[in-house]
């Protein structure tokens, strides 16, 4: 078992902020991740571009490096990678937290690869690795996706794209444009009122010219290996398709927030226990930072209105560590 003054979980932008703060404090951490550095940013689409500006995307003092005012992923991975090594970040990869044990005054972390001790913990794990599922027979088939890649894939494939909002428009016009057969499942009347203003207009003369099918008021009732069965207010529709692109929405680690031992609401947002300014859990010397502090409104929450997260958690571990050594 190896001891640390704080255990960070996740090394994502979040995550990689708080470590860059105690590395300030000279606090001895480590960052425990459970895929690769920045993981829910290398799962991005491959083409994707942030809607934020580099500017506000930058930490640590280090600045992120962009051809353009809004950088890709591409850009991103690279310039965490930067960060990590400018800073000397204390990260272990491909280690996922199974259990958090109180003990005493203090935690032990454990993971398939190790043990951890420390009286204070950083969970930042973000949401992007848990998708909204589906619900429905067949969504386990190899077909259906909840992360979009890259569209050459789909040429000349019959896909349905699931969803309205910002995700799902954008996986809609790339695929057509590249050469797929396009038809959306969209549950409400509508494209998501909040779709960006650059997006919204294209998708909108694409379904009304009929270059993309969309069924308003619609849902997937079933998967089958080479058809899908929507339902609308007119009834069921079994369609051809190839393949299923589930652009649903995600979710925080709920199962692995309460295998940790945090509170969470059973009515949404679902919001995590915590204080809104220490960012301290039920859990004493347990915090939340980032995206995780909105619960289920993932859109309130990004990396650049969080940056401030890593600064003012590691400022309550040291003013309770001082309040401590003076008693």
């Amino acid at each position: 078992m190896e001891c640390f003054d704080l255990v960070i979980i996740g090394g994502g932008p979040t995550g990689l902020n708080c470590a860059i703060s105690a590395e300030k404090a000279r606090l001895n951490y480590i960052v425990l991740e459970k895929g690769a550095l920045a993981n829910s940013i290398y799962h991005f689409p491959v083409n994707m571009t942030f809607f934020s500006t580099s500017q506000l995307l930058a930490l640590g003092g280090i600045p992120f490096i962009s051809h353009t005012d809004k950088p890709t992923r591409r850009e991103a991975l690279e310039y965490y990678r930067r960060i990590w090594q400018s800073w000397n970040l204390k990260v272990r990869l491909y280690e996922e937290v199974e259990k958090m044990i109180p003990i005493d005054n203090e935690y032990l972390i454990q993971t398939p690869k190790g043990s951890y001790q420390a009286p204070a913990v950083i969970i930042a794990t973000g949401y992007y690795d848990t998708p909204r599922l589906l619900n429905v027979p067949g969504e386990n088939l190899l077909k259906v996706k909840h992360y979009y890649d890259d569209a050459h894939i789909y040429v000349g494939q019959k896909i349905l794209v699931v969803g309205a909002a910002n995700s799902a428009c954008d996986v809609a016009l790339e695929t057509f444009y590249k050469g797929a057969e396009v038809t959306m499942a969209i549950r409400e009347s509508e494209i998501y009122p909040k779709v960006k203003y650059w997006i919204r207009p294209n998708i909108e003369n694409r379904i009304k010219e009929g270059s993309i099918k969309a069924y308003f008021n619609t849902f997937v009732k079933d998967i089958q290996p080479k058809t899908v069965t929507l339902v609308s207010q007119e009834g069921e529709l079994t369609i051809e398709n190839d393949f299923v692109l589930a652009m649903t929405g995600y979710l925080p680690n709920y199962n692995l927030l309460e295998r940790l031992g945090i509170e969470i609401p059973a009515e949404e947002p679902r919001i995590p226990i915590h204080d809104a300014d220490t960012l301290e859990t039920n859990l004493p010397n347990v915090y939340l930072a980032g995206v995780l502090c909105a619960g289920m409104q993932t859109s309130k929450l990004f990396i650049e209105n969080t940056r401030d997260h890593g600064d003012r958690i590691i400022q309550n571990i040291l003013k309770k560590r001082e309040l401590v050594e003076t008693n």
